[in-house]
Parts: structure tokens; C-alpha cells; sequence
């Protein structure tokens, strides 16, 4: 989850230098999408089932809207490139309070496919996963560098099947593009963004922005976000805000819940859900000619002289061992004493 990003920055560095985590890393349970990548050979299923009530002043209607949304994410190839599958099936009940009639609608409201690629990666350097062993502060409060984030461009396509109520006249496939990014402001606190162009080649494009902000409890097990979502379209414009939790019971297993509304009644939405996220794990880290590894992959460079020093010190050490049992002067100690009795000029045995 992304909310559980925040988890894996406790584990740095260890988790710092790839793509996959040894937690689960779920986009839920809001709608903002993190940089990341599930990881090579990653299969991972997000799903959950909500509730709102929708209605609107001007349109004067009452709809009672439930459904499922699910999400299959795959990592491809490396590490940094994973395949997504999203889609929203739901169901809605309207009322015309004014004529006293209702109808149904049922069909999928999101139902896409998409790469996403992490294009910078903030963190991949070994010194910025490094602590500072002198400073409490800057391990652990805000500084401005910290907002600099890891970035990642997401490109798909949107499916309208025939005969879909919830946008006649769309075309049968239109288009997606994503920035989304990633940053890490304290060891507790994450800040996402996602700034997406949706439903292009359509009457309708639709330009949307997240905001998401997620906090890790001293048992990072649980976390919290806030997120803000705005949404701009000749056919729908909004402004939504929710919020919720998320647990973590096993390193594969994540559950949540959320809930939200909107900042105006045109129409008016509350909604709530509920859902989790589980991780089919067949990663394996890729094995690397040692001819292929970087000199500082693996605690930097060998120099020169490492060996020599490193024999040195073991032949001073030797017999450290045995720090009870009175070996008697070496050989060298015994000769560095004759020559000082030779030139203090007490070579003579006093009886």
C-alpha cells in the first residue's frame, strides 16, 4: 500500500536500493497511486467494496450507489515497471423526487489497463539511505530536501463497453497519462501526488489531481492518510476529500478502510469503504556477474593496500587469544631487549 510506504521507510536502508519490499506495498485504500512498483515477478490484487449516497439540488435526484473496485498490478521485466489492470463495477439506484419515478444503472465505471515506470528513484543512492549519526534532527525532522520526490510516468488506456449508461457516446478505448511522485518528508510522514490527463480522444477529457498524505503509527503496522482530489470536465467537476486507516497482518496481507465526501452539492457524495490487499510473492533477486557489480556496490572499493594492512593486524594479534596463559617474550622482543641492554651498557649479570 502506498500508506505503507511509510513502513518501509522505517526498514531503510535495507529496502532502499530496489523496487521490492519485503511488505506489501498497496495503492490502497485511497485513489492516489504511488511511484513504486510492486517488483519483478509480483503479482498483487487490490479489492474492495463501497457504499455512497449521491444527490443533487439542481438535477433534484437521490441515488444510492454500491459496488466493487479491484486492481491487479504485476511487476515486468526489472524492478522499476509493473502492469496494472483497474476497474470499478457498481451499481446505482436514482429517484426523481419531483416526478416520483427511479431508475437502475449498472455497469463499469473504471475499466483500464497501464504501464507505469518509475523514472527517477529519489532513494536508489546508497548515501541518501544512510543516517546521520550525529544528528537526531535531521534523521527525523522536515527539511526542504526532503520534498524532492521519485517520479514515475504511468501511460493506458480506458475500455467503454457497449451500451455503458455512465458514458453514451464515449468511444471503445480512450486514453490515460500520469506523473505521479513520491516523497518521503519525515521517517513517519509520506507526500503523493498524481496529476492525470484521463479520457483523451473523448468529448468529455477529464484533467484530475491527488493529493495524499500518509502517516505511520509508532507500531507501523497501522497507518493514516488524509488525500484531497480535484477533478475538471465539461461532463463531471468536483472536489472530494476522505480519509481512513490501514493494518498490516502479514508481510503479504493488508486490510483497510476509508470514507469521504464532496465539498458541494451538485451533487452532494458520502461514501465509505471497506477492502485489502494481498501480494502473490515470486520474487528473486537477479544474480549479477561480479564483472557486471560497480565498486561500490558491496562496502565500496578494495584499496591497494586492504590485504597487506589487514595481514599485519592479524599477526599483531595473534595469540590475543590466550590472554590467561604467559607465553613469554617473541623472539623480536627478546633481540629489541639486548640491543637497549647494549646501550645502557648493562649487559652484565648481577648476582
Amino acid at each position: 500500500m502506498k500508506h505503507l510506504f511509510n513502513i518501509i521507510i522505517l526498514l531503510l536502508p535495507i529496502l532502499g536500493f530496489s523496487q521490492y519490499t519485503d511488505v506489501i506495498n498497496s495503492n490502497r485504500p485511497g485513489l492516489s497511486v504511488s511511484a513504486y512498483a510492486v517488483g519483478r515477478n509480483v503479482l498483487q490484487v487490490e479489492t474492495g467494496v463501497f457504499f455512497e449516497q449521491n444527490d443533487h439540488t439542481l438535477l433534484n435526484t437521490q441515488s444510492n450507489i454500491w459496488g466493487a473496485d479491484f486492481a491487479l498490478r504485476y511487476g515486468l521485466l526489472f524492478e522499476s515497471l509493473e502492469i496494472t489492470y483497474e476497474g470499478t463495477y457498481q451499481g446505482q439506484n436514482i429517484t426523481f423526487t419531483e416526478l416520483d419515478t427511479s431508475n437502475k444503472l449498472s455497469d463499469f465505471s473504471r475499466n483500464r489497463v497501464g504501464l507505469k515506470y518509475l523514472l527517477y528513484d529519489r532513494y536508489k543512492s546508497e548515501e541518501r539511505n544512510k543516517p546521520n549519526l550525529y544528528s537526531w534532527r535531521a534523521n527525523n525532522v522536515f527539511q526542504l530536501k526532503n520534498l524532492i520526490p521519485s517520479v514515475a510516468l504511468y501511460g493506458g488506456a480506458t475500455f467503454n463497453l457497449v451500451g455503458n449508461p455512465f458514458y453514451v457516446g464515449d468511444p471503445t478505448v480512450s486514453y490515460r497519462g500520469m506523473i505521479a511522485t513520491q516523497s518521503r518528508l519525515t521517517p513517519r510522514f509520506v507526500l503523493i501526488t498524481n496529476f492525470a490527463y484521463d479520457r483523451i480522444t473523448t468529448d468529455f477529457p477529464e484533467m484530475s489531481y491527488l493529493i495524499s498524505l500518509s502517516h505511520a503509527f509508532r507500531n507501523p503496522k497501522w497507518s493514516a492518510f488524509v488525500e484531497h482530489q480535484g477533478i475538471d470536465s465539461d461532463r463531471y467537476s468536483d472536489l472530494l476529500i476522505r480519509g481512513g486507516i490501514a493494518h498490516l497482518l502479514t508481510d503479504n496481507l493488508q486490510i483497510d478502510f476509508n470514507l469521504g465526501a464532496s465539498f458541494k452539492d451538485t451533487p452532494s457524495r458520502i461514501f465509505v469503504t471497506a477492502g485489502g490487499s494481498y501480494r502473490f510473492d515470486f520474487h528473486k533477486d537477479k544474480l549479477k556477474a561480479i564483472d557486471d557489480q560497480k565498486a561500490n556496490e558491496n562496502g565500496g572499493a578494495i584499496k591497494k593496500n586492504n590485504m597487506k594492512k589487514k595481514r599485519k593486524e592479524r599477526k599483531k594479534n595473534e595469540g590475543n587469544g590466550a590472554e590467561d596463559i604467559d607465553l613469554g617474550p617473541s623472539k623480536k622482543q627478546l633481540r629489541q631487549q639486548r640491543k637497549k641492554e647494549k646501550k645502557s651498557g648493562n649487559g652484565a649479570i648481577d648476582f
